[in-house]
C-alpha cells in the first residue's frame, strides 16, 4: 500500500469489542444492523486526500486475520472462551460492510452494514484510521510543534503522579480517538513504567505487548441491540442485556454501563440481585457526583456496603477531574476511571470528538438517551420520541417504588 498501515493487528481495538462479540456470537447472530460515523466538531474539514488514504487503511484492514499469537493471547483472558476464539480464528474485517464519503462542504460519511456482530467490530479501527490520517494530513507542516507539545503534557503528567499531586488509578481508554499508533503506544508504555498509577489499557494489542491488564465490559451500544428485537419491551431493554451478560460471564466480567437510556431507568432493573452479580457501574454522561451519590444510595438500599463496588468514570476526563472526584468518593466506595482522549491526544490542538453509533437492528431504529443532553445520535426522530415516551411511561408507573 502506498502508506503505512494504521492497523497492523485485529488486536489494535477495546476489549469491550470482544466481550460484546462474543455474547452476540452466542446468543445474537440473526441480527444485522448499521452503524453511522459522526464528527461533533464545527467547521472541521476533511479532504479527498484524506478520504483516499481511509479508503486505503479500510482496504489494508480487511485483509488482516488473527495470528496464532493473538489466539493463544486472547485464550489466555480468563473470561474469553474456546468457541469464541476458534470462531476468530476464521472471522475478519469485510470491506464491502464499508461505505465512505464526502459532502461537498468537507463531511465525512462512514456507514457500516451488515451482520451485526461482524459489523460491530469495525468501530475502534475506523476510528483510529479516521484519528491519525486526519491529524496527520491537516498539521503535516506543524507536526513536530504538534509532538512537542504532546511529550511536554505527557511529561507534566508523570511529573504530577511522581509527586503526589495525582494519587488515583486508571485505565488507558485513548485508542479510539489518540493521535497516532505510535504515540498511543509511546504513552502506554511510558505511564506503565514510569508510575504505578495505570492498571491497565483498554487496548488488547498494547495489553498483550506490555504485559498489562485489558480492561473493558460493554458498551451503549450492546444495550442498544436489543431495541431492535420486537419480542422485547423497549423500557426493558437494560434487563435483557444484563441477564445476557451476566449468563454469559457469571459475574466474572462484571462493570455495568448505566446510561443507555438513562440511568433512572437502569436501576429499575438492577436490583439486589444484579447489584451483586456485577462488580460495579461505569459512568459515561451527566452530573458525575449526582451519579455517584445516585448509585451509593441505590446500594445502601439494598444493603450492598457500597465500599465492595467499583464507581467506574469515563466521560470525558481529564487528570484534575479525575482526581476531583477520586477525593470526593474514595472513603464511601471503590474509585476507578477510564481517561481516553486527555492520555492519548493531549496536544497544543483540539482533538476529534469522533463517534460510530449503532442506528438500526433488523431494520428497526434504536437510539441510546444518555443522562447528557446532546448526546442522543438517531436520524428518526419519532423513533427517539417513541423511546423517550416508553421509557418516561415505565419510571411514571414504576420509578417512585424504587426512589428513582
Amino acid at each position: 500500500m502506498k502508506f503505512e498501515p494504521i492497523i497492523d493487528s485485529l488486536l489494535s481495538t477495546d476489549l469491550y469489542k470482544f466481550n460484546m462479540q462474543q455474547v452476540m456470537f452466542h446468543k445474537h447472530t440473526d441480527l444485522s444492523g448499521t452503524y453511522l460515523f459522526k464528527c461533533r466538531n464545527k467547521d472541521v474539514v476533511f479532504t479527498y486526500e484524506m478520504l483516499d488514504e481511509i479508503n486505503e487503511q479500510i482496504d489494508h484492514l480487511c485483509t488482516l486475520t488473527f495470528q496464532e499469537d493473538e489466539l493463544n493471547y486472547l485464550r489466555s483472558i480468563r473470561f474469553i472462551k474456546s468457541d469464541y476464539v476458534e470462531f476468530l480464528r476464521l472471522w475478519r474485517p469485510i470491506r464491502d460492510y464499508v461505505y465512505t464519503w464526502l459532502t461537498p462542504n468537507g463531511e465525512l460519511n462512514i456507514e457500516v452494514s451488515g451482520p451485526l456482530f461482524s459489523c460491530m467490530q469495525f468501530e475502534i479501527y475506523l476510528l483510529e484510521i479516521v484519528n491519525e490520517v486526519y491529524f496527520r494530513t491537516k498539521y503535516a507542516d506543524q507536526w513536530a510543534y504538534v509532538m512537542n507539545s504532546a511529550y511536554d503534557r505527557l511529561n507534566d503528567k508523570i511529573a504530577r503522579f511522581n509527586d503526589g499531586t495525582y494519587t488515583f488509578k486508571f485505565a488507558e481508554f485513548g485508542c479510539r480517538r489518540r493521535l497516532s499508533r505510535s504515540w498511543e503506544d509511546t504513552v502506554v508504555s511510558r505511564l506503565a513504567k514510569e508510575t504505578n498509577n495505570m492498571v491497565g489499557t483498554s487496548n488488547v494489542y498494547l495489553a498483550k505487548k506490555y504485559g498489562l491488564t485489558p480492561i473493558g465490559t460493554f458498551a451503549h451500544e450492546f444495550v442498544q441491540m436489543y431495541q431492535g428485537i420486537p419480542k422485547i419491551p423497549l423500557a426493558y431493554t437494560n434487563y435483557y442485556a444484563l441477564k445476557d451478560w451476566y449468563n454469559e460471564y457469571k459475574g466474572d466480567n462484571g462493570t455495568a454501563l448505566t446510561d443507555t437510556i438513562t440511568t433512572d431507568l437502569f436501576l429499575l432493573d438492577f436490583d439486589r440481585s444484579m447489584c451483586n452479580n456485577f462488580t460495579g457501574v461505569r459512568h459515561d454522561s451527566g452530573d458525575p457526583y449526582e451519579w455517584g451519590e445516585k448509585i451509593i444510595r441505590h446500594y445502601e438500599k439494598y444493603g450492598i456496603d457500597p465500599k465492595t463496588k467499583t464507581l467506574l468514570f469515563s466521560d470525558s476526563l481529564n487528570f484534575d477531574k479525575a482526581q476531583a472526584l477520586y477525593d470526593h468518593f474514595k472513603d464511601r466506595t471503590k474509585v476507578s476511571f477510564g481517561i481516553g482522549t486527555y492520555v492519548s491526544n493531549d496536544t497544543m490542538v483540539e482533538p476529534l470528538n469522533i463517534v460510530i453509533k449503532l442506528q438500526s437492528v433488523n431494520g428497526n431504529p434504536v437510539a441510546k438517551l444518555s443522562d447528557s443532553e446532546g448526546k442522543t445520535m438517531c436520524q428518526d426522530e419519532n423513533y427517539v420520541q417513541y423511546l423517550r415516551n416508553a421509557v418516561k411511561f415505565r419510571l411514571d408507573r414504576e420509578g417512585s417504588s424504587y426512589g428513582t
